[in-house]
């Protein structure tokens, strides 16, 4: 599949991207070039565009999240800044996303095929299986109870295996516990 160059007429047609939260300052002199239906408001240049919305994931047929590194938990409102090249296609048939666990922070997050973080032994999948495993990933994260029924004493080791199969293989949680 080519990669599809994306503009200002473009980008909100069955996209995936990760924005990153900017400061309210670089908006603050501009008038937004369009308002959506939800109150989102766009701000376009040459290098991409501002979005500023307080609501994040999915966005009408687009699944845009938002990166910030700001503990700013007073207002709903955030405003996301992406270059046109951060928009990647998206489809629910496709084999286009991957699962990256941060096992320290026990998260677990997904990533089209085209961004730059890719790991070849990641398996690709479609959208809905992308979304089921992490659900997985994230009950094996936040509770025990599941491993209960095993010998091994060092429930993170055990954790930490499971969750690696999950992203690497297609195999069941099932049969991927039958195995470790």
């Amino acid at each position: 599949m080519e990669n599809k160059t994306y503009t200002k007429y473009n980008f909100h047609q069955h996209t995936f991207c990760i924005f990153i939260e900017v400061d309210r300052k670089e908006v603050q002199d501009l008038k937004p070039n369009f308002k959506s239906k939800s109150g989102s408001l766009y701000f376009f240049n040459d290098q991409g565009v501002f979005r500023q919305s307080n609501h994040w994931g999915r966005a009408a047929n687009c699944k845009w999240r938002l990166e910030s590194s700001k503990s700013d938990a007073t207002s709903r409102e955030k405003i996301g800044f992406a270059n046109w090249n951060s928009f990647h296609n998206d489809n629910e048939i496709d084999k286009l996303y991957f699962i990256n666990v941060d096992f320290n922070l026990k998260t677990a997050t997904y990533f089209h095929k085209n961004n730059n973080e890719y790991i070849e032994k990641s398996m690709l999948r479609t959208a809905s299986e992308t979304t089921k495993r992490i659900k997985i990933i994230r009950n094996l994260f936040e509770n025990e109870s599941w491993a209960k029924h095993f010998e091994e004493a060092n429930i993170d080791l055990l954790r930490n295996q499971i969750i690696k199969n999950l992203i690497e293989t297609n195999l069941s949680l099932q049969e991927i516990k039958r195995m470790v």
